[in-house]
């Protein structure tokens, strides 16, 4: 059966009109290609070009494959073209995170200097689970810390980041050096309006250790904020969300047991992680934050691929 790579060396033996300078622009030996088309005539039944004349000439079976290459070969650079520019001109991203946005927007201005042509319609709020909808196409890419047990989405890992408590700065687990699970079973809980099982308190602080304070819904950062200054209640968050409340004065972080660190991922549909303007965008994303966000850290061992059978279930980035 002829290949595509065989097409491309009938073609360049017509261009350069002779096995030796063909070659050498191939970067072979003579008597490699020589045996090339010594197995590629046997298995076609015929033979290419009468071998030893001067100039080359191509039989009649030949000059028709040759023909074709130069028929296909424009076809399949043409597509290859088209497979490394966006195949979209919108680029259509939501965030679970109000928080996400403020690095964001500069990650944003990084990835329109390289793609001027792509616009980037974003979709943020706590009430939605966008995964969902990057299956049925109405997104592009989703940046979570939920991954889901969907064999047809792909996740790449952003960067880590750690979940802090957040007090006021009169508050008494202000003072204490270490916060246990039990401090927080009679206080209220100030989260977002989803489940409280995405979050990574919950699930992996609170919820091991047999303790539910009670809940208080909120719906922006910002109130939340205010909320925890005003000692209406305490919250769970980013510490880079929250770095630039606590360099105000505004609300004391504390760290939560030995440490709760949780990833952040930008979802695509699997398959399209490697189109140009997806990943351009996620490079973008990510660099920008552990160039410029505070207590990050870059993913360590896995700067592209999740593998699907390595997945574990983080929770919600907030």
């Amino acid at each position: 059966m002829i290949e595509l790579k065989h097409l491309k060396t009938l073609h360049a033996l017509s261009q350069h009109g002779s096995l030796a300078a063909t070659a050498i622009h191939l970067h072979q030996t003579q008597s490699a290609l020589s045996h090339q088309f010594s197995d590629l005539e046997h298995r076609l039944g015929f033979k290419l070009f009468v071998r030893k004349s001067q100039p080359l000439r191509f039989t009649p079976q030949g000059e028709v494959l040759l023909q074709l290459a130069q028929q296909i070969l424009p076809l399949v650079k043409d597509a290859m073209r088209t497979c490394s520019e966006p195949g979209v001109s919108t680029l259509r991203i939501a965030i679970e995170c109000h928080s996400c946005i403020q690095w964001l927007t500069p990650a944003l201005k990084r990835f329109r200097e390289t793609w001027p042509q792509v616009a980037v319609d974003f979709k943020s709020g706590v009430t939605f689970e966008p995964q969902p909808e990057l299956l049925t196409r109405e997104l592009d890419i989703v940046m979570t810390s939920d991954i889901l047990d969907e064999q047809a989405l792909h996740y790449t890992p952003l960067f880590d980041y750690e979940v802090r408590l957040i007090v006021s700065n009169d508050h008494p687990l202000a003072n204490k050096l270490h916060i246990t699970a039990q401090d927080l079973i009679d206080e209220t809980l100030l989260i977002y309006p989803v489940q409280r099982h995405r979050f990574d308190i919950w699930r992996h602080f609170l919820q091991p250790a047999g303790v539910s304070p009670s809940i208080k819904t909120v719906d922006n950062t910002l109130l939340l904020i205010q909320m925890v200054a005003a000692k209406m209640g305490i919250a769970a968050l980013p510490h880079w969300a929250v770095d630039s409340f606590e360099r105000q004065g505004l609300i004391v972080t504390k760290t939560l047991g030995e440490g709760l660190w949780s990833r952040l991922y930008a979802a695509c549909r699997e398959g399209e992680q490697r189109q140009p303007a997806i990943e351009s965008f996620t490079r973008a994303a990510g660099q920008h934050a552990v160039e410029h966000l505070s207590y990050v850290k870059p993913v360590r061992g896995s700067s592209i691929d999740v593998p699907t059978a390595t997945r574990q279930s983080n929770l919600h980035p907030c």
